[in-house]
């Protein structure tokens, strides 16, 4: 038991912070591995600290995990330069089997966390803290160590970034999932053609290996060639289950080989029902986290 005054007082109240605190480190950084380490970060840190002072605890613990975070963002920024081929956000599994708690909104969207990014740390770190958690802008320059201004200069180039890629208009929740459930169904039996005609004619289809598996390292794109690479790997792969599932709040699938999950796919779906883009996690290293039945 902690001293009096301080947080580790009631782990009651730890279990009611901490999904704001694993969120704000997921949307900065991208990674369920590093925001669990950012979680456990701010909690021994917090487990010291005198709190007796401190009126709003999540705000103080939101601002711990984004100084840490930020500080981890500008060294990935760094390793992301020679990373193998493209990079895509570690699935977050937010539905019934979900084992991280996480506020779940656009942000935590793939499509979302591939527009920030192409934000600078500093524009990412303004944004997520002031537009989706509502920290003021004081208090973002304090992690930023700039001018309350200058962060507020930099949330509104952010704004203006996220605001360009919401220009296409996409599809809503019930239509992702009926266009989700159509091509499973294709998928499963080796449809090419219906395959192509889900997919948008100018689709791209994206894979995260990150050297440590078989993917493409360039983007492919055309609605056929998409089909056809599909097709054409889960033959190869012999890949049979794909199961329905949750990430980032939108729908997506996960595939099986041999019983054991081998990759997971989100989709960018238009409003007219196509396939904008297949974004394909097959990096081992990215799926370790994720737990899922056949």
């Amino acid at each position: 038991m902690s001293a009096p005054g301080t947080f580790a007082a009631t782990d009651e109240e730890w279990a009611e912070h901490r999904p704001a605190v694993f969120g704000v480190a997921y949307r900065l950084l991208g990674t369920v591995t590093d925001a669990e380490d950012v979680v456990q970060d701010v909690w021994l840190r917090a487990a010291g600290a005198d709190m007796s002072g401190v009126e709003d605890r999540r705000a103080w613990l939101v601002t711990v995990a984004a100084r840490r975070s930020y500080d981890i963002l500008r060294s990935a920024r760094v390793r992301r330069e020679t990373y193998v081929g493209p990079w895509l956000p570690e699935p977050l599994l937010t539905g019934p089997d979900a084992a991280e708690p996480v506020l779940v909104d656009e942000s935590v969207s793939t499509a979302m966390l591939l527009v920030m990014e192409e934000l600078t740390p500093p524009e990412r770190v303004a944004f997520v803290l002031h537009d989706v958690f509502g920290v003021p802008f004081d208090e973002v320059a304090g992690v930023l160590g700039n001018t309350p201004a200058a962060s507020r200069q930099l949330a509104s180039r952010a704004r203006r970034r996220v605001a360009a890629s919401r220009e296409r208009p996409r599809a809503t929740r019930p239509e992702r999932e009926r266009v989700l459930t159509v091509f499973r169904a294709a998928y499963e039996a080796g449809d090419l053609e219906q395959l192509v005609k889900l997919l948008h004619p100018d689709a791209v289809y994206v894979t995260d290996g990150g050297g440590k598996i078989s993917a493409a390292r360039k983007l492919i794109v055309g609605g056929e060639r998409v089909a056809e690479v599909l097709n054409r790997v889960r033959r190869r792969w012999a890949l049979a289950g794909v199961a329905p599932c949750e990430v980032g709040g939108e729908p997506a699938l996960a595939v099986f080989r041999d019983g054991e999950l081998s990759l997971i796919d989100t989709f960018d779906i238009a409003a007219d029902g196509r396939i904008l883009a297949v974004q394909r996690v097959l990096n081992p290293d990215k799926l370790a986290h994720v737990r899922l039945a056949r």
